[in-house]
C-alpha cells in the first residue's frame, strides 16, 4: 500500500463539496476525476468514516486518503455498535446475515461504513472476524480492528476464554437448570442452562425462556443440544419439531453477552444487550392468547389459525 495522507480543514473554512474542497489536496488527487474515483474506490476518509460520494465538509473535520486501502464492496445497512475502539469493536448482529464469506450480503461488508479508523500502527484494513454466528442466530460478535487484536482474541477463542450468554425461547418447560454433554460430530460439547421463566402456550403446554452459555464452541451447539434434551428452540427448522415453525419470526435465539479481557490492555470488558424486541412481543402475545383461550373456552384449534403455524 502507498503512503496515506492526511488533512485537517483549518478553523473557519466555509463548508463545501468534498469534490470542490479536495482537489490538489493531495499529491495524486489534482483533478476531480482523480478524486472521484479515489472515493469510489473507498479510498478516502472523513473523520475515520469511508466515503463514496461528494459530501459537505468544514472546519476541523479529518480528511484522509489511503491510497490502496479500499474498503471493498460495502453493504449498506443500519447496524448497532455495542462497544469499539482502536483495536476491536462487538457489533450487533441481525438474524438472517451471515458474518462473513463469500458474498456480498455479509456483515463483515456492512462494517466499513460504520467503524472508525484505527490509529494503531497495526491496524488492518477493515475489520476480521474473531468468530460467527449462524445466520439465524442474532447478537454479538467480536470483529478486530489490528492484527496484534486478531491473534490476541484468536488465541482467547481457542483457549476457551471468551463467555458467550445467549437467550433463547424454547418448546416445553425445562428443569430450573442442566448441563448437556452429548458429543457433536465425535468432538466434546458442553452447554449449561438455566430456566428464566415459563410461558403457557395454547401451541406446545409450555415456553421456558433460558440463559444458556455454551462451554464449546461446536457448530449449532446450542441448537443441537437442546433438541437432543427434547426442548427445541423455537423457530428451528432444522432440529426443530414439524408443525411447530413459526411464519416469519425466526430463530429465537440471540447472543445476549460477552465477557473476555481486552487483547491490549488486559481489562475485562463485559458487553450485553437486550434479547430482541420479538422476544418479549411473541410472549406477551402467547400469554394474551392463553387467557383469551382459557376465558372464553373457545376451540384451541382456532387460537393456533391465529398465530400462522406452518
Amino acid at each position: 500500500m502507498e503512503k496515506a495522507f492526511s488533512h485537517i480543514i483549518p478553523e473557519k473554512t466555509r463548508k463545501a463539496s468534498l469534490y470542490d474542497y479536495a482537489i490538489g489536496l493531495f499529491p495524486g488527487l489534482e483533478t476531480r476525476s482523480s478524486l472521484k474515483k479515489a472515493v469510489k474506490r473507498g479510498e478516502v476518509y472523513v473523520d475515520g468514516m469511508p466515503v463514496f460520494s461528494s459530501v459537505r465538509v468544514g472546519a476541523g473535520q479529518k480528511i484522509d486518503w489511503k491510497p490502496g486501502k479500499s474498503a471493498g464492496p460495502v453493504y449498506r445497512m443500519n447496524l448497532d455498535l455495542a462497544f469499539e475502539d482502536d483495536h476491536l469493536l462487538v457489533v450487533n448482529k441481525p438474524a438472517g446475515l451471515v458474518v462473513s464469506g463469500n458474498r456480498f450480503r455479509t456483515l463483515e461488508n456492512a462494517l466499513p461504513a460504520h467503524a472508525k479508523t484505527s490509529a494503531a500502527e497495526d491496524a488492518l484494513e477493515n475489520p476480521r472476524p474473531v468468530h460467527r454466528l449462524d445466520s439465524l442466530t442474532s447478537g454479538l460478535v467480536i470483529f478486530a480492528k489490528t492484527r496484534q487484536a486478531l491473534l490476541a482474541l484468536g488465541e482467547a477463542m481457542m483457549a476457551r476464554e471468551i463467555e458467550k450468554t445467549y437467550h433463547t425461547v424454547v418448546i416445553g418447560k425445562t428443569p430450573l437448570s442442566g448441563n448437556i454433554q452429548h458429543p457433536i460430530e465425535g468432538a466434546e460439547a458442553l452447554t449449561t442452562y438455566r430456566r428464566l421463566e415459563t410461558i403457557p402456550s395454547l401451541i406446545s403446554g409450555t415456553l421456558s425462556v433460558l440463559k444458556v452459555v455454551p462451554l464449546t464452541g461446536r457448530t449449532h451447539q446450542i441448537r443441537i443440544h437442546l433438541s437432543r434434551e427434547g426442548f427445541p428452540i423455537l423457530g428451528d427448522k432444522l432440529y426443530g419439531k414439524d408443525g411447530f415453525i413459526l411464519k416469519k419470526k425466526g430463530l429465537f435465539l440471540c447472543a445476549t453477552q460477552l465477557s473476555f479481557n481486552h487483547p491490549v490492555s488486559g481489562e475485562k470488558l463485559e458487553i450485553s444487550i437486550s434479547p430482541p424486541a420479538k422476544f418479549n412481543r411473541f410472549l406477551e402475545g402467547e400469554k394474551k392468547r392463553w387467557e383469551k383461550y382459557r376465558n372464553s373456552g373457545k376451540n384451541s384449534g382456532q387460537s393456533l389459525k391465529q398465530q400462522g403455524i406452518e
